[in-house]
């Protein structure tokens, strides 16, 4: 039976998110189990005027290349896909796994590589992006394989992915205006500050946002949003972080990740399962073990952990941070082949303060704006 609520998502992501005009060349990437939704863009990207390309993914596609490939082939780029990212004006995916742990029995040095391989791509679209050039947006297909890593049934799991993509289901795109004007004044009030200081059960974290932009991450980009977000100083985080939430990259999960920060730079990582994983990954390349990205959750309508990334890093009340590439629209100048976020939540007893004015406390805003 066809849920409505497909409906008004495509909408909110062909004409909000991206807001596809006539004559834009869109690429359409999804996986073959998000068909209901993916028909759904597509039809509106049509209507709308643009020329899609679709680029589909069949099931096990992936396991099969990480068994197979060699270490050229993990880390080719087909020409195909990098003339449509230099030249493609909107990127949609959308995501969703029938297996989201398939590639937990894969060598991390093997998805280092690929990472590597694909470190220019990743680049190229930042910098487009960040110039205006390609407008892009994510979004995922509720599946029963990540409904069970929520510990949901898929019917609750496909309410709480509606929910947050669509909190007014009457004036959907509505509401993400209105999110976008009130985090807006919070990305003002920001603009020219210096300092930013962290603490939190187990962290003690400081960091220069000294020239940096923070960005309104209001549903243009994501689906669901709901985060600002700047690229901190490179040399400049200091102190201790204990994650709250495993820390989840390819299916792997990584769990009570703590990071011990100097000069900028992870100067020693632990975890209680998955160390090896994390310390393999943070070893990528000069870039992996600086922070890219310093972020507050401010969607109030995600409450929980769900072991998606997607969701869990806008979760009203958290910060999160992420190793690797920064988004050079912020100032960030950190490259890698890497972008991991990892969240903390600061609703127990958390505090983030701004050249010295407290403004978060226990996961609400204490400023008044």
């Amino acid at each position: 039976m066809h849920d409505p609520r497909l409906e008004k998502l495509a909408d909110v992501l062909v004409h909000y998110s991206v807001k596809v005009r006539p004559g834009d060349k869109v690429i359409l990437s999804a996986p073959a189990i998000s068909a209901p939704l993916a028909r759904g863009v597509y039809a509106k990207v049509l209507r709308a005027g643009g020329l899609p390309l679709v680029l589909g993914q069949l099931p096990q596609m992936e396991e099969v290349f990480y068994r197979h490939a060699s270490e050229e082939q993990l880390q080719h780029v087909p020409p195909p896909i990098r003339m449509a990212m230099e030249t493609y004006d909107v990127f949609i995916s959308i995501i969703g796994d029938e297996n989201t742990r398939a590639l937990t029995g894969v060598d991390p040095a093997r998805m280092v590589l690929r990472n590597r391989g694909w470190r220019e791509i990743r680049e190229l679209c930042l910098a487009r992006a960040a110039r205006g050039e390609l407008r892009w947006t994510l979004c995922l297909f509720p599946t029963q394989a990540h409904a069970q890593d929520a510990e949901m049934s898929l019917t609750e799991y496909e309410d709480f992915v509606f929910g947050a993509c669509l909190p007014d289901p009457d004036d959907p795109i509505g509401w993400w205006q209105r999110l976008h004007d009130r985090q807006e004044r919070l990305v003002e009030w920001l603009r020219g500050k210096e300092r930013v200081h962290v603490t939190a059960p187990d962290t003690e974290l400081t960091l220069s946002i000294a020239g940096r932009t923070f960005i309104n991450a209001d549903g243009t980009k994501n689906m669901p949003s709901g985060e600002v977000f700047t690229g901190p100083v490179e040399d400049s985080v200091e102190g201790h972080v204990r994650f709250t939430y495993p820390a989840i990259e390819s299916g792997r999960e990584v769990e009570d990740v703590q990071l011990w920060f100097e000069r900028g730079r992870v100067a020693k990582a632990t975890a209680a399962k998955g160390e090896e994983f994390l310390l393999e990954t943070l070893d990528t390349d000069e870039g992996s073990r600086y922070v890219g990205e310093f972020a507050m959750g401010t969607n109030t309508g995600i409450t929980r952990f769900t072991r998606n990334i997607l969701f869990d890093e806008k979760i009203g009340g958290s910060f999160h941070l992420a190793l690797g590439a920064g988004y050079p629209e912020t100032g960030s100048q950190n490259r890698s082949a890497i972008h991991w976020d990892m969240i903390c939540d600061l609703r127990q007893g958390g505090a983030i303060y701004v050249d010295d004015e407290l403004i978060y406390q226990n996961g609400e805003f204490v400023l008044e704006l």
